[in-house]
């Protein structure tokens, strides 16, 4: 009921108007009464139809009859009580001008028709104004308590759709951060799976004629590799899978470097991996993020340091941080036009931030490329 009566505020108001103006008034002068008491009667009692969606033309219409009462009529009707509801709807809907000015014209008339229709002793009239006031403040207070009430009302609304707002912002936000990390992951997994699967079948191809051996071994590489990639491809993709009982096999990390090495060793890079320090277990994240640095820095060795190169891979464990270094003697950036913002090393780079370490890559001097990064941890037990 209180739902219906919000939404519909002229249905609600008129009803009640109707449920006032027939037994009060329209009855009563039907049995006997004067025209101008049924016409100030209906002109009190309709216009509170309107009361909430037009307050303002309301009060004025109400303000208008209650004059005319003054004038036409000898007493006090039933429907004075309008006068009392146009004040609360002023109070409680209207702009603050015709709050104010409804106040003090019912300030104003409510002591003119005590004067006019109980002209008596001072001391009764005396009592009869300080009780008409006292009725119209408290009117006044109960519609501005009704008007802070909406106002907070309309306070909780907009924070709720600021919320929704800030929420799906969020979540648009978190979508596009899991849409750059898939692509970093399929870019380290495809990248260097392709490098060292077009190195190997190069070197088959040509080793083909005078060694089949070193063909065969070339093959079973490219198998290996092509295994391995499409293993992680479905690892990556089981992510955005709903499946719960989906088993993902484990993440890359640090103690998988190591065999990291051994693969692009087998695809023909001179490659040597230095350790020092002592080994850590890190978070998944970060680990993750140390094997894809090395893993995307020989990717790029393979494809752009061009023939008769080496690399070196040097992970030293600080005491606060995980440094790792790879460094080339090939043709270093000068293979790509001297660029060194690719997606590659920018998504090197994002990684390394993401965990709030850094990352630098570039020419070295003397030829080469170099890459350097640091990776704060905290060790889990």
């Amino acid at each position: 009921m209180y739902s219906w009566v919000r939404d519909r505020p002229f249905e609600s108001d008129a009803l009640a108007t109707l449920a006032i103006a027939v037994p009060f008034v329209l009855i009563p002068q039907a049995l006997g009464g004067s025209p101008s008491r049924l016409i100030v009667g209906l002109g009190l009692i309709v216009p509170l139809a309107w009361r909430r969606s037009h307050p303002v033309t309301t009060a004025a219409t109400i303000a208008v009859f209650g004059l005319l009462q003054l004038a036409v009529t000898q007493s006090l009707m039933i429907g004075d009580v309008a006068v009392l509801a146009a004040l609360y709807s002023l109070a409680a809907y209207a702009p603050g001008w015709a709050n104010r000015s409804g106040l003090a014209l019912a300030l104003i008339g409510g002591p003119a028709a005590a004067l006019r229709f109980y002209p008596t002793s001072a001391r009764y009239l005396t009592l009869m104004l300080g009780f008409v006031a006292t009725l119209v403040l408290s009117t006044w207070s109960l519609g501005m308590m009704r008007r802070l009430r909406l106002r907070d009302q309309d306070r909780l609304t907009e924070r709720a759709r600021l919320l929704e707002l800030e929420r799906d912002q969020e979540g648009r936000l978190a979508a596009t951060a899991e849409r750059a990390r898939i692509a970093r992951e399929m870019h380290d997994v495809v990248a260097h799976s392709l490098s060292v699967t077009i190195s190997q079948a190069d070197g088959g191809r040509y080793a083909a004629g005078n060694d089949p051996q070193a063909a065969i071994a070339a093959l079973e590489t490219i198998s290996v590799t092509g295994r391995q990639a499409l293993a992680d491809m479905r690892a990556l993709l089981g992510v955005l899978r709903q499946d719960e009982g989906h088993q993902l096999s484990p993440q890359p990390d640090t103690d998988t470097i190591p065999d990291l090495i051994e693969q692009v060793r087998s695809s023909g890079l001179d490659v040597s991996l230095q350790i020092a320090g002592r080994a850590r277990k890190l978070p998944p994240g970060p680990a993750l993020a140390a094997y894809r640095i090395v893993q995307e820095s020989l990717t790029n060795v393979l494809k752009h340091a061009g023939p008769n190169r080496r690399a070196w891979v040097r992970i030293n464990w600080r005491p606060d941080q995980l440094e790792i270094s790879i460094v080339d003697d090939g043709r270093g950036a000068g293979a790509v036009g001297g660029s060194t913002d690719g997606q590659g090393v920018l998504g090197m780079h994002e990684r390394a931030v993401l965990h709030g370490g850094t990352l630098h890559a570039g020419p070295r001097p003397g030829g080469g490329f170099i890459v350097q990064a640091l990776l704060p941890y905290r060790e889990t037990h």
